[in-house]
């Protein structure tokens, strides 16, 4: 049994150890892979793994030897179901690793928005500080979160544990669609009103057709000109454009993204430059302890394939 890894250096940049899946079978790693090396590189595999490494209809059609593949992460988007389903080989990724560590970094981008605590220790390490006239001073408004609304576009897992957070710091939550079985005090609305409440909006969706653009000129149009919008999610969600017009004509107070729409972004991102728009790496899925479940989780997706009990099957 022949495991190729194509792309593993952002799961694994060194902290963690491949030993349990090395147990399965013979392994070739690959930090990355470009796309014209995939077919090379796959061309014996039996189990292929892949991050964000794509893998077309095309490539999946011309390896003979291929029985399963394994996303290292949630998003399947990157590889051909349809194509992968009429060849009778599985696609498994794993869910749910992220939860806590996606929610901590929602409410961190929330805070660095409303209390500019990295923004202030800036200044302080660039001396103004030290040349100030009083005791103390703050470059923009700070903003108490207790009593506000954070509205929450996708209540599942990341989405309830946000609402937990957020309940806890005495805000009002709202939610359109989800389950409240795990957070009670939220209340459900429409998108309307969604929009028009929050004075936080939070995006906890999966891209798909009909949330591709979800913001969007007219919807932003809804939102209070002093809210702030989050995305942790994809960055497909949001048309950029449209979100940096809103920015830098004050239509918006602030946005915290973990994403974008291309990744790394081109220069010509419009985001790169708004107004009070912070913008982190796609790194919320990240802390140690995150990559240590979704290794874990990985591993034991190839052994259930191995063994003729495959789980978290999305094909």
């Amino acid at each position: 049994m022949k495991i190729v890894v194509l792309d593993g250096y952002t799961l694994n940049p060194g902290d963690l150890s491949w030993d349990d899946l090395k147990s399965l079978g013979s392994c070739e790693f690959h930090e990355r892979t470009p796309p014209d090396q995939v077919p090379g590189r796959a061309a014996e595999a039996d189990v292929l793994l892949t991050n964000k490494t794509e893998l077309t209809r095309e490539h999946i059609q011309n390896l003979p030897n291929l029985k399963y593949i394994g996303v290292l992460a949630t998003g399947t988007n990157i590889v051909d179901l349809a194509a992968a389903r009429e060849r009778g080989i599985p696609v498994a990724n794993v869910p749910a690793y992220g939860t806590s560590s996606v929610a901590q970094t929602t409410i961190a981008l929330l805070l660095e928005l409303t209390q500019n605590v990295g923004l202030h220790s800036q200044t302080v390490h660039d001396g103004r500080w030290t040349a100030n006239r009083d005791w103390c001073y703050w470059e923009r408004p700070l903003i108490e979160l207790d009593g506000l609304t954070m509205g929450i576009f996708g209540l599942g897992r990341i989405g309830t544990a946000v609402a937990n957070i957020a309940t806890a710091l005495g805000m009002e939550v709202l939610a359109w669609k989800g389950s409240s079985r795990l957070a009670p005090r939220v209340r459900f609305t429409d998108m309307n009103f969604l929009f028009r409440q929050s004075d936080v909006l939070t995006l906890h969706c999966p891209l798909t057709t009909e949330t591709k653009h979800l913001i969007n000129a007219e919807r932003l149009s809804w939102m209070k000109p002093t809210s702030f919008l989050l995305n942790t999610s994809r960055g497909q969600l949001v048309d950029e454009n449209a979100l940096a017009d809103a920015l830098n004509s004050d239509r918006l107070a602030g946005a915290g993204l973990d994403v974008l729409s291309v990744e790394p972004p081109p220069v010509t991102n419009p985001l790169l430059t708004a107004k009070n728009c912070i913008i982190t790496p796609h790194l919320a899925w990240a802390t140690k302890a995150a990559r240590s479940r979704l290794m874990q989780m990985a591993v034991e997706n190839v052994r259930a394939f191995l063994t003729g009990k495959p789980q978290n099957v999305v094909n």
